[in-house]
């Protein structure tokens, strides 16, 4: 009586595959959109290397994060104002704790963020540029 082998192998990787696919799940940003607290960064940082290797531009429209990939969209806006602005992670932050996101000084100015410094805003992951 031969025993083979195939049954038990294919067992295993579907399981092995199953794992890998909760593991790859678990590490997508949540869909929908997030309540953090936002900040903003300009001139005083201009031309200074971000995380992604990348020179800071104030009037670009970039933030920091602290978990999403460089290159991930983000939509944000604030439930006071009707604008919302579309940002692109270059960078690694925030540096002042209890903040979700920095801002460049470009994509803060519409939010009301310049005066106000910082301000409750809503996050939502819209993309990915390639």
């Amino acid at each position: 009586m031969t025993k083979t082998l195939a049954p038990t192998f294919f067992k295993i990787t579907i399981l092995y595959l199953m794992a890998l696919t909760a593991i790859a799940v678990q590490s997508l940003p949540s869909s929908g959109a997030d309540a953090v607290v936002a900040s903003w960064y300009g001139q005083s940082y201009r031309g200074k290397p971000t995380a992604s290797g990348e020179r800071f531009d104030p009037a670009d429209h970039t933030c920091a994060h602290s978990t999403l990939p460089f290159g991930t969209l983000i939509e944000v806006s604030r439930s006071d104002r009707p604008n919302r602005v579309v940002v692109r992670v270059n960078d690694r932050g925030p540096i002042s704790g209890g903040r979700g996101i920095d801002l460049s000084e470009a994509a803060a100015r519409p939010l009301g963020l310049i005066a106000a410094g910082v301000a409750e805003v809503m996050v939502e992951v819209i993309g990915w540029v390639d």
